[in-house]
């Protein structure tokens, strides 16, 4: 993929960056010049993913592994990247994942660890990194959500609402922060085949085929799609954008009373 993008000289830091959708837009920055810290649980895999972008691209990508349901690792992680590198300018909230259990069925701790990894982790990166937007009098925020949290998807209830609170999140922090010269918007992802994904359709049966024909596009969508989108918001080119939710989704998924061509 061509890059569309300049963000040389830019400190980009990406929760939940060690594979996925958080790598790829590791990847896609890196490209484009930014210095990258790529967040997650697991040092291993972080080593692995900040080794081959490095490698790849020849910008600097480093990882820190960071639980982000805690806020004093947020915190950490922020003031890390600060101290390291004098400044924050992109922050993307991509740390995230969904348990498939019904409503009745699903236990009160599991339900607020649900919120914790989807909507309290954002809010604490982007509180902390914020302080450091403002000293600077610019920055980007992206936070990333899914189609679960504008449309709602039975079986994932406490995500679908975590989401939905991100997106709430996303406008009023665009507003209060504005001023300050800080753009809050949000990319919310669709059907997306990670490579994780791909895995957990095979263990359930999951058809893809039938899933993506009610897809304008006809397709799942890929990693590239919603990093491109995340790059977009976050670069000059939406310098007059805030407080959004972009759908990458492949497109409405309409019914009609009628069959069209």
């Amino acid at each position: 993929m061509p890059i569309m993008h300049d963000f040389t000289g830019k400190i980009v830091v990406v929760t939940g960056g060690g594979e996925g959708i958080g790598a790829e837009t590791a990847r896609q920055f890196a490209r484009a010049g930014a210095t990258v810290i790529i967040a997650g649980r697991t040092a291993a895999t972080l080593d692995r993913t900040a080794e081959a972008i490095a490698s790849e691209t020849g910008s600097t990508c480093i990882g820190i592994p960071t639980d982000v349901t805690e806020e004093a690792r947020c915190i950490a992680l922020v003031e890390a990247v600060d101290t390291r590198f004098g400044r924050v300018d992109v922050l993307v909230n991509n740390a995230g994942g969904a348990r498939q259990v019904p409503i009745r069925q699903f236990r009160s701790d599991k339900y607020l660890a649900e919120f914790d990894l989807n909507l309290h982790s954002a809010f604490y990166c982007a509180r902390a990194a914020a302080e450091r937007m403002i000293a600077q009098g610019e920055g980007a925020i992206v936070n990333v959500s899914s189609l679960a949290g504008v449309h709602g998807t039975m079986g994932v209830a406490p995500y679908a609402t975590a989401k939905a609170g991100l997106q709430m999140m996303t406008r009023v922090s665009a507003a209060e922060w504005g001023p300050c010269g800080i753009r809050v918007n949000c990319v919310a992802a669709g059907l997306i085949a990670t490579e994780k994904a791909r895995a957990k359709w095979a263990r359930a049966g999951f058809d893809e085929s039938g899933a993506t024909a009610a897809i304008p596009l006809r397709r799942a969508g890929t990693p590239e799609d919603v990093a491109q989108a995340i790059l977009f918001l976050a670069g000059d080119a939406a310098s007059y954008i805030s407080g959004e939710t972009m759908v990458v989704g492949g497109g409405p998924q309409l019914r009609g009373m009628i069959d069209v061509d």
